[in-house]
């Protein structure tokens, strides 16, 4: 039995600390967002989690997550743990945290090739870097999620997954344009992913058939991932050019390495704007097969032309929850925005994190974030926020997620207290009026 902290318990995190935990190891783990896996120990901060663990797995979101949360662990790190990092960070990143960790700690890269069925299965495949005695004081553990493949020392295992990933994510881009052009012909979707079925793409074509033609699937790989792991890949590759302007998903540069001195990911990095264009509208938070319908939309707007916009625009973006009927999402006249009073419900209409607070504040603000975006917007260009609340004495924790999303100088804003809100279990409910900037 080992002692272990497990750092990160999102969609691939959580199934993968409860493996660790049915192999017999004592696991104790942390998340940013409080949550619990049946039998492990729940700590109340990195430090705390890691205590007492001689193996430290990471499995967060992005580089910047890494180091914050490494950085929070460091002073309970025991003499001699091993961090073991198994999110997609890049080569780059695992450098920079080798120079922030103490050298009596080791440290493995190790992200995983597969999505959450796997994860639950113990069926992904362990990409591994690191010195020969690190990896050989792993294996074992590593080997519960799956088929380990140790591939050289540090940086090894988050180039790989790189480059694995700058052929995968764009191959799926590359299908929902061919799909979009397919439709744009005449083609039945079905007969061209049949055809397309007996080519070396069938096994991809077969895998994303179903949202392909229309059906919902299960979040597997978040589409705001592999903008952001495409991006770590251009990159990564990429001379910088401080002159060049380049969009930014969750703090990475999306470049395009034609502007630089040298070749590089010329493919990944036009499939990694396509994914950015998607995350700026709200589909950051989607599988990354929502880029089929993002990219359909966009297909019918270039054949549609833009339209001439003259009074009042109804607006309901695919990227949140459908409403009633009863209502829209948002409405816009000229440069003026107004949207609906949003509320943590999911698409069934069902209410989400009863009874928290912190967990129904970060769904509603990521709904207007969505919608905002949709239009061109961020929380820069609010001009008045109204905030109802059905206990008064939590506003600290909504106080403290709206600080995570209004970032610079605030709004207006209006926050009351209600009796209740128009669905037993909800606890906030948000509207913002915004002015649109320029011509959008």
């Amino acid at each position: 039995m080992r002692v272990i902290a497990f750092l990160g318990l999102g969609l691939m995190g959580a199934p993968m600390a409860r493996r660790l935990v049915e192999a017999g190891h004592r696991v104790t783990a942390w998340n940013r967002t409080p949550r619990t896996v049946e039998g492990a120990a729940t700590a109340d901060s990195p430090a705390g989690a890691v205590a007492e663990a001689d193996l430290v797995i990471t499995m967060l979101s992005d580089p910047a997550a890494v180091t914050e949360v490494l950085t929070a662990a460091g002073p309970g790190l025991r003499d001699g743990a091993l961090v073991v990092e198994m999110s997609t960070i890049g080569p780059a990143a695992v450098a920079a945290l080798r120079g922030l960790l103490p050298s009596r700690v080791g440290l493995v890269d190790a992200p995983v090739l597969g999505s959450v069925g796997p994860a639950r299965e113990g069926t992904l495949t362990v990409l591994a870097g690191g010195l020969p005695a690190d990896l050989a004081r792993c294996r074992e553990v590593l080997g519960v999620f799956g088929e380990v493949r140790e591939l050289g020392g540090p940086g090894a295992g988050a180039a790989t997954k790189l480059a694995v990933m700058s052929a995968l994510v764009p191959a799926q881009v590359l299908l929902a344009e061919t799909v979009a052009y397919g439709r744009a012909a005449g083609v039945d979707t079905g007969a061209l992913l049949d055809v397309l079925g007996a080519t070396p793409l069938g096994a991809l074509a077969e895998r994303v058939r179903p949202v392909a033609e229309g059906d919902s699937v299960e979040r597997r790989y978040g589409l705001g991932l592999a903008a952001k792991d495409l991006a770590l890949a251009v990159q990564d590759l990429a001379v910088k050019d401080p002159a060049v302007d380049a969009p930014a998903v969750r703090g990475v540069a999306v470049r395009d390495p034609a502007l630089d001195a040298r070749p590089g990911l010329t493919l990944a990095a036009a499939a990694g704007r396509r994914l950015a264009a998607a995350v700026s509208l709200g589909l950051g938070g989607e599988d990354l097969t929502a880029v089929f319908g993002h990219v359909a939309r966009e297909a019918r707007g270039a054949r549609g032309g833009t339209a001439r916009r003259t009074g009042v625009k109804k607006i309901n973006p695919a990227s949140v929850p459908a409403t009633n009927g009863l209502y829209s999402h948002a409405t816009r006249s000229g440069d003026l925005l107004s949207v609906s009073g949003q509320v943590a419900l999911d698409a069934a209409g069902n209410v989400l994190g009863e009874g928290d607070m912190t967990a129904q504040s970060e769904h509603v603000m990521e709904s207007l974030a969505r919608i905002l975006a949709d239009q061109g917007c961020t929380f820069d260009d609010v001009t008045h926020i109204r905030t109802f609340l059905t206990d008064m004495s939590r506003l600290p924790e909504y106080g403290a997620v709206r600080r995570r999303f209004i970032t610079g100088e605030p709004p207006a804003s209006t926050t009351v207290e209600v009796s209740r809100l128009f669905r037993p279990g909800l606890l906030i409910e948000v509207e913002v009026t915004a002015v649109v900037p320029g011509d959008r």
